[in-house]
């Protein structure tokens, strides 16, 4: 609201008036995860504003630094509609992190998480809406494989995947749903909070996470709805997504002996490890170099080797690019260094002081040096922001 008052040269000028009663905040906070969507940005927020137009929302949309103008076109909206939000993040990646920003974000008593890419059918959110506000239930899913949901135009080698994804994805969870792989649902503020503390924020599959995290069994809802081609942009599926899914599931079921990033770290160790000898070998028998070359060698490769892997399995959450990618090497190899003559003094320690045999004191400076490099690489060379 907005009211003129006359300045000292006689000009009207609108003065911003606020109301005498504070207005009540949303009842539904849409969550929309985005990465160079732009041109599903403004066709979605027309879908919502049909759609929840006697609800009070909001829709908050968590953008991991596009490159595209998809900033731009949700800032510009915004600009007209108090409704729509931005949370734009540098230097950390992933859908279930995203969703799990905007949901802190929101303070509404219902959530809702969907797509950018209108794959997700919109009209259901009255539905769920209403379901949570009547039933007694904590999370309604929009779910393709129940009575009356489909997957059309998926190839028989995508169903079959997401097939196979949903039987593990039980394995781990506290209750019976038929699509926990669905990316679209809404759910009550006490069952986020319930398992907020416990999400892993892994990947792709938020919902997973949260059914997997929550304290107590949820109660949970599945509606049926068509899951749609994607409207504009390009699919962010890859070949990762599979292994970040298995992470997940990994973090969920031995998360709370050990942690996955270093089971990570320590299986691209041994990796790093294989391809050590290999050069060592092929050095030695075909190069006809001698040991210190080959060695020196070897040791080069199997550094450059983990410290590649690692960027793109056990840290793709946090991975360097261009230059950051070299000045990361560089501080990954400082690391190792270190660790590698803590690796060899320790051994000698052990293996001098006569109380321990040849493997033990070589399994004990590997397992130490395994340790430096995993907690310090992670602080210098794969912090997070």
């Amino acid at each position: 609201m907005y009211e003129s008052k006359l300045s000292d040269a006689g000009i009207a000028t609108p003065v911003h008036a606020w109301p005498d009663a504070a207005l009540p905040g949303p009842e539904l906070t849409v969550v929309v995860p985005t990465l160079n969507e732009e041109g599903n940005i403004e066709p979605l927020i027309g879908k919502l504003r049909a759609t929840l137009r006697d609800a009070r929302w909001e829709v908050t949309f968590v953008d991991d630094d596009s490159r595209d103008q998809t900033r731009a076109v949700i800032s510009r909206l915004a600009r007209d509609d108090g409704r729509i939000r931005l949370v734009h993040r540098i230097g950390r990646r992933g859908l279930s992190s995203a969703c799990i920003e905007g949901m802190q974000a929101s303070t509404a008593p219902y959530v809702a998480v969907m797509d950018a890419d209108l794959q997700h059918d919109e009209t259901l959110l009255t539905s769920m809406l209403e379901r949570l506000r009547n039933d007694d239930c904590d999370i309604v899913v929009g779910s393709r494989y129940v009575a009356g949901g489909d997957v059309a135009g998926w190839d028989s080698r995508r169903a079959g995947m997401s097939n196979l994804a949903t039987r593990l994805g039980r394995f781990i969870l506290k209750v019976q749903v038929a699509d926990p792989m669905s990316g679209f649902f809404m759910l009550r503020r006490d069952a986020f909070e319930a398992s907020v503390r416990s999400l892993s924020g892994m990947g792709f599959k938020i919902l997973v996470d949260i059914l997997a995290s929550a304290s107590r069994p949820l109660k949970v809802q599945e509606l049926p709805y068509h899951f749609r081609p994607r409207l504009a942009g390009e699919s962010k599926l890859d070949a990762l997504v599979a292994w970040e899914y298995l992470v997940l599931l990994a973090d969920k079921t031995i998360g709370q002996f050990i942690p996955v990033r270093f089971a990570m770290f320590a299986m691209v160790g041994l990796l790093g490890l294989g391809l050590h000898l290999l050069v060592l070998w092929l050095a030695l028998n075909f190069g006809k170099a001698p040991f210190p070359w080959a060695q020196g060698t070897a040791t080069g490769v199997a550094m450059v080797g983990n410290f590649t892997l690692n960027n793109w399995l056990t840290y793709r959450d946090r991975r360097l690019k261009g230059w950051r990618f070299l000045r990361g090497l560089v501080s990954f190899a400082l690391v190792c260094g270190i660790g590698a003559v803590a690796n060899v003094g320790l051994a000698s320690f052990l293996v001098g002081s006569e109380r321990s045999s040849w493997w033990f004191a070589g399994l004990a400076g590997a397992a130490m040096s395994s340790v430096w490099n995993y907690a310090v690489s992670g602080v210098f060379t794969w912090k997070a922001k």
